[in-house]
């Protein structure tokens, strides 16, 4: 979207405009954005300024909890990244955080966590996958938290290969690697989109995804 477009049409510009009582949040949009998620991502982490706590999150989501900012600074407390929804397990070849193989089978609904909401405004209706908040082994990308500090001192960054797709699934398995702590954390949003689980370029990430972890 355009800079005009993205405040006076987007779920997410539209929510931070609601919400700009609140001098502790400082944005950085990707305008008319062509390039991957993690090098948009990457550039807030390697950034040098002083914010600690950081939020990567999608522009079709309607931001319905207005004491974003204190929510986000309390789930760091708790956890290293935070997120809406997860699941407690992991398994081999596992495409995405909800389902456990490219059939797009539910697992164990008893690993699952989180609530979201999902609609074309705001205040949608809301899916409980399971209680909150729970740590978790992998995380939904449609928002995640995560200290600065953490991510550098750790060597953490989202790997650009996953441009739109396992870029949060890369994500998790990275932070698991280093013993970070992965957790969901009660966030009110509205998600507008539901994610994309198919066509070609979405198996040419899952193929290069399992070759990365080698599975």
């Amino acid at each position: 979207m355009s800079k005009d477009d993205f405040w006076n049409k987007s779920p997410l510009g539209l929510s931070l405009k609601r919400m700009a009582h609140d001098t502790r949040l400082t944005l950085s949009v990707a305008y008319e954005n062509r390039r991957g998620l993690p090098d948009i991502f990457n550039e807030r982490i390697s950034a040098s300024n002083h914010h600690e706590a950081l939020v990567f999150i999608h522009d079709d989501v309607w931001i319905d909890d207005y004491f974003l900012a204190d929510h986000v600074i309390e789930g760091l407390k708790s956890y290293d990244v935070i997120g809406l929804a997860g699941n407690r397990r992991r398994i081999q070849n596992q495409p995405t955080w909800l389902y456990i193989n490219d059939e797009f089978t539910l697992g164990d609904e008893t690993n699952l966590s989180g609530s979201v909401a999902h609609a074309a405004h705001p205040f949608g209706a809301i899916v409980f996958y399971g209680s909150v908040p729970a740590e978790c082994e992998l995380l939904d990308g449609v928002f995640l938290a995560a200290k600065k500090s953490t991510l550098i001192d750790n060597e953490i960054l989202f790997d650009p290969i996953f441009d739109f797709h396992f870029y949060d699934m890369d994500f998790c398995r990275s932070a698991r690697m280093k013993k970070l702590r992965l957790g969901t954390w009660p966030i009110c949003i509205t998600h507008q989109g539901s994610g994309t689980f198919e066509g070609a370029h979405w198996h040419d990430k899952y193929l290069m995804y399992r070759e990365k972890w080698e599975e």
